[in-house]
């Protein structure tokens, strides 16, 4: 900050702009309406406008919402929260032009830039105003509802007739004049929610869509791939109906989505969403493939009385709270808030099947006379249609027979249960209940078999991962939380700047997306696990990491940073083997045993694989070879060189002895200590060059070292396979040369002796084994 301007009390400056040519001075406009030129290199205020010639005296404490520089040098637009416009030349201090824009306050304005007189207002309630400066401002046009709220901003694209504008929306459109007086028409536009979404889901199986509701009553398919293939499912005509009423848009759409389920299988035949919404009690079917609201409204009705009974008094229909669709894509079923489960037919719309809950159970009716009603609060049917599982708020599973509609069990858990979720392909249903806990139930055992806890607030939303391998869950403390299913442990979290609403994994493993209360955009976070190995160790509260959100915006240097970020190191295996589990046990190098069976038979293969004949060298021929006449075309081979007689003169050097790496690591080891380097080495050759290696040791030093290596291997209860094979191949070379060499006996001796205990331990250890298998497998 290099210095800061004070203005005088009663004048809260709201917008700024810099008048074309005007060096170092700046226009100010304040919210009381007066406007003041000022050279900021001096600091000082050089006019200051009267407030009566800018505007009428009935907008005269207006505030002033926008500053732009018109075409013309010395000439800006103001525009007023009065819904007044001014063109004014600032050089002689006089109003040009006044215009006036009903329907609020004018928030934008913006020159056009292609020669043509004209420049456009955006208000406060979504109108686009059109006007002609030739005309004395002229009304030409008015777009009604251009934005389905205020417009933040429009702007003409220099030296094209097209105009774009950006509302509160959160939308961006691009309108286009096919003539200078003609009405502009939308070209482009892409939107979003202008009110977080509060419900998101994966859509289809290649994790490119979802499928996500806000509070703005908008069902939307969101494509994480490219903003353009991204659009709002179609409600209707509601355009033309909202433009001849007067109202917003959105008042005409449904009321907010309570639930989305859906199936994929005849996605391309007929409808394959159904969704309940707020208030109302009855579902909606949608077409995604056509981006529209589907055919039929599934309305719920009263059970018919069983034959021979008298019908007993209801607490109707209620609200429509949960839907699900099956698996196959035909049937789908709603749930209300008094307890009413129904399954139409997807494609005709018609009902088919009613599930009656009945009286709560033995162990429930405490909890139960609480409740005047039974509400549904889950509702899924399994993979295979034979199953449907409701969830009640009294804390209860009912497992309907999907055929014969008959209840066939019913599991009762310690606490209410808010919402249900599904993983058909192992069968794991997890259930949210009121004690802050989560708790998931094996659908084949019907029982519960893990149950997560921890959670300090109210838990929101969870989500599968696609192996079925973990449980994603967000909760009011702002915490996302990962549980691995088969050890029941958190593996990992992190606490977001605001509450996650809902969450939704994809399909694929790669992206968690995520959906905030104060955000009206998607949140994608990337899966470590896909591009890194990452470790899965337990974690306490106290590790919980604060992260900050994705963002789309900055500098591209910025996003270089955030890619680096991903980066990670080799994290510590906590699952990696110890070299040796116990000293007093056995270790193997866990190298293949057709590695140790090549080097035992090295010289059956090399026999073996050797060839017939001696290669042959290539007969000497000629640059350029004469051919022979006839018509075949043949070379003449007949002058071969002479081969040369003559000795050379060079004279035979001795070679210089160097010592192999196999060597120089076995003297470099501790004759005390378990060679450790030195085997690690011989691991990593192949069996011909570890045959090699072993017949070069010429010097009773190499070979006295070698066999204390062995010896020193075999007392640390290492690679016990590969010392075997070594010792073979070994002995069988210089067999001879320990019987000639009277120091190499006391070495060669120790080695006897601690194989010979080293293999009787093996043994030992082998039958104890194979007497306690025996054992477990009689008794079992």
């Amino acid at each position: 900050l290099r210095f800061s301007i004070q203005f005088d009390n009663g004048f809260t400056a709201t917008h700024v702009l810099h008048p074309a040519t005007y060096l170092n001075k700046v226009l100010v406009g304040s919210a009381e309406g007066n406007l003041e030129l000022w050279n900021i290199q001096t600091r000082t205020r050089i006019h200051q406008f009267n407030s009566s010639s800018i505007c009428d005296s009935s907008s005269a404490s207006a505030a002033i919402t926008a500053l732009v520089q018109s075409p013309a040098i010395d000439v800006v637009g103001i525009a007023l929260s009065s819904g007044e416009v001014s063109i004014y030349d600032i050089k002689t201090d006089e109003r040009l032009l006044r215009v006036h824009m009903e329907g609020g306050g004018v928030t934008s304005i913006s020159f056009r830039a292609d020669g043509e007189p004209v420049f456009a207002s955006a208000s406060s309630s979504g109108h686009i105003a059109l006007w002609d400066l030739n005309k004395g401002g002229r009304l030409l046009h008015v777009v009604r509802g251009a934005h389905d709220g205020s417009i933040a901003s429009v702007q003409w694209i220099p030296g094209q007739p097209i105009l774009i504008s950006s509302g509160a929306d959160n939308s961006i459109k691009q309108w286009l004049f096919d003539s200078p007086t003609a009405a502009p028409r939308l070209l482009k536009y892409r939107s979003g929610h202008h009110a977080p979404p509060h419900l998101i889901r994966y859509y289809g199986d290649d994790g490119k869509q979802i499928l996500t509701a806000a509070r703005d009553r908008a069902l939307r398919c969101t494509s994480v791939v490219r903003d353009s293939r991204s659009f709002e499912l179609s409600q209707g005509p509601l355009a033309k109906k909202a433009t001849s009423l007067a109202i917003p848009i959105t008042n005409l759409k449904f009321p907010p989505v309570t639930s989305i389920s859906f199936s994929n299988t005849r996605s391309k035949d007929w409808d394959d969403v159904l969704t309940t919404h707020a208030d109302e009690s009855f579902g909606r079917t949608w077409f995604v493939q056509d981006k529209k609201c589907g055919k039929w409204t599934l309305h719920l009705t009263e059970p018919p009385a069983e034959k021979g009974k008298k019908r007993v008094a209801s607490n109707g229909v209620g609200v429509a709270k949960v839907s699900a669709v099956t698996s196959c894509g035909n049937f789908g079923l709603v749930g209300s808030s008094t307890g009413i489960i129904q399954m139409w037919n997807m494609q005709s719309g018609l009902l088919r099947k009613t599930f009656t809950l009945g009286p709560p159970p033995a162990d429930n009716l405490r909890r139960s006379h609480s409740l005047k009603v039974r509400p549904v609060t889950g509702l899924v049917t399994d993979a295979l249609n034979r199953l449907v599982i409701a969830s009640t708020l009294d804390g209860t599973l009912s497992f309907f027979d999907f055929h014969s509609t008959k209840l066939e069990h019913t599991v009762t858990l310690p606490s209410g249960v808010v919402s249900i979720l599904l993983q058909r392909d192992n069968g794991l249903l997890a259930t949210i209940c009121d004690d802050l806990k989560i708790r998931i139930v094996d659908i084949e055992t019907r029982r519960v078999v893990r149950e997560f806890s921890g959670f300090k607030g109210r838990i929101l939303d969870m989500a599968f991962s696609p192996d079925s391998r973990w449980l994603i869950a967000s909760s009011l403390d702002s915490i996302i939380r990962t549980f691995d299913i088969p050890t029941g442990r958190l593996i990992d979290a992190f606490r977001t700047p605001s509450v996650a609403s809902s969450i939704t994994f994809s399909p694929t493993g790669d992206f968690l997306a995520t959906a905030h209360i104060d955000s009206v955009g998607v949140f994608l976070w990337a899966n470590r696990a896909q591009y890194s190995d990452v470790s899965l160790k337990s974690i306490n509260e106290d590790d919980v990491l604060e992260q900050s959100m994705p963002s789309v915006q900055g500098m591209a240097e910025d996003g270089i940073d955030a890619l680096a970020a991903l980066t990670l190191n080799d994290p510590e295996d906590v699952y990696a083997t110890p070299a040796q589990l116990d000293e007093e046990l056995l270790t193997l190098t866990l190298l293949p045993r057709s590695k140790w069976q090549t080097l035992l038979n090295i010289d059956i293969i090399q026999q073996r694989n050797k060839p017939k004949e001696p290669p042959k060298a290539p007969d000497q021929a000629p640059f350029f070879l004469p051919s022979l006449p006839g018509v075949e075309q043949r070379f003449d081979l007949s002058n071969k060189p002479e081969e040369s007689t003559q000795e050379s003169k060079k004279l035979d050097t001795p070679k210089k002895t160097v010592q192999s790496d196999f060597v120089v690591k076995l003297f470099d080891e501790n004759e005390e200590g378990h060679y450790e380097d030195f085997f690690g080495y011989i691991k990593h050759l192949s069996p011909a060059a570890l045959d090699l290696e072993i017949r070069s040791l010429s010097s009773t030093q190499e070979i006295r070292t070698f066999t204390v290596a062995l010896t020193q291997r075999l007392q640390s209860h290492r690679d016990f396979e590969a010392v075997q094979a070594l010792m073979k191949v070994f002995l069988r070379i210089h067999g001879e040369t320990f019987v000639t060499n009277e120091e190499l006996r006391g070495p060669l001796e120790k080695l006897n002796v601690v194989q010979r205990r080293e293999s009787s331990r093996l043994l030992d250890l082998i039958a104890s084994s194979l007497g306690t298998l025996s054992f477990v497998r009689d008794t079992v």
